[in-house]
């Protein structure tokens, strides 16, 4: 069992972070998209997967709460994903959308008044939607290894997706991953889905930053990446202000885990599991990644590692390839 600090990892894994985007670079961005179905409440949904293929195992990427995996793991900034390095590094690359977000279908009850239906879109829907990518996938690859790369919310699903398919997954990369933390219960009704728009999403460049740290992209980065935000939901420009419609499900999630609630038994996870995070992550604190380590106790190896430099914008932040650099080194290791 190891836990350690990105200064500490060993010098190869530093020397990769040079890697990516001289390697990235020459490659063609050749990517293909595809569905599976998902049966939930009696109606079937389609599933939007991504995929870059490449030899060798799968690095199957999970979305967070308010935005599809276009806008993190698919997102180009000078030109390279974290999809183009994970397939430049010879992983056959993959990302699911979640019903309710990107290319995936949009439940019913997106038609209706967000009141008239609790949180829709729980980290239970999630996990059974990820066993059916992940079932999807491995009738493409029968025999090829299949690792989960998770984004805050989205790790909830997929410790549960491991937890509830041990042989399916063989390891996890929680990256700011929410842990539970003992705090007020929200007592008001939360609504079936809610609405996003770009005044919400803006600011979360800085959240957690210090007060004269520098906002790691350009106001022209944010705002092209508000614009593409914004263009997910085809609805979005006939809002005022122009805002995306999500499933609710998700953040009523983590209100309930900072309320104390336990909603996975991290003690069933099994896989080697990384936690990584950035220097100032509010969602994913010191107190956080220690909480998860130890309650990670059943997992065959722990890593715990924290990049200098970026909050829980991490992957759409300059520090970006010591993030891609550190989870490769640890999917190869």
């Amino acid at each position: 069992m190891k836990r350690r600090d990105l200064m500490s990892l060993p010098m190869v894994a530093m020397a990769l972070s040079a890697l990516p985007n001289a390697a990235v670079a020459s490659a063609p961005a050749r990517h293909t998209r595809s569905s599976v179905d998902w049966a939930s409440d009696g109606r079937t949904l389609r599933l939007s997967l991504l995929r870059q293929p490449g030899p060798g195992p799968v690095a199957l990427y999970v979305h967070g709460a308010t935005f599809p995996s276009e806008l993190s793991v698919g997102w180009r900034m000078q030109g390279v994903s974290w999809l183009d390095h994970l397939q430049a590094q010879g992983f056959d690359a993959w990302s699911l959308d979640f019903a309710g977000y990107g290319q995936s279908e949009r439940p019913p009850l997106f038609d209706a008044d967000p009141r008239s239906a609790p949180p829709w879109g729980d980290y239970r829907m999630g996990a059974s939607q990820l066993a059916a990518a992940i079932a999807a996938i491995r009738r493409q690859r029968p025999r090829t290894p299949i690792h989960l790369i998770a984004h805050s919310w989205g790790t909830l699903p997929a410790r549960q997706a491991a937890i509830e398919h041990p042989d399916a997954v063989s390891k996890l990369v929680l990256f700011g991953p929410v842990a539970t933390r003992e705090g007020p219960r929200e007592d008001a009704p939360a609504p079936a889905w809610a609405l996003i728009g770009s005044a919400e999403q803006r600011p979360r460049q800085r959240s957690g930053l210090p007060a004269d740290a520098p906002t790691p992209v350009s106001a022209e980065e944010i705002e092209r990446w508000c614009a593409a935000y914004l263009a997910t939901d085809p609805g979005s420009a006939t809002r005022s202000p122009p805002s995306v419609r999500i499933p609710n499900g998700p953040i009523a999630d983590i209100d309930r885990l900072w309320a104390g609630e336990n909603l996975v038994d991290n003690a069933r996870v099994r896989q080697p599991t990384l936690i990584v995070r950035g220097e100032w992550d509010h969602v994913t604190t010191d107190a956080d990644a220690a909480r998860l380590y130890a309650e990670l106790s059943g997992a065959a190896e722990r890593r715990d590692a924290k990049i200098s430099g970026g909050n829980h914008w991490l992957h759409l932040q300059p520090r970006r390839t010591a993030l891609w650099s550190t989870v490769s080194a640890f999917l190869r290791d």
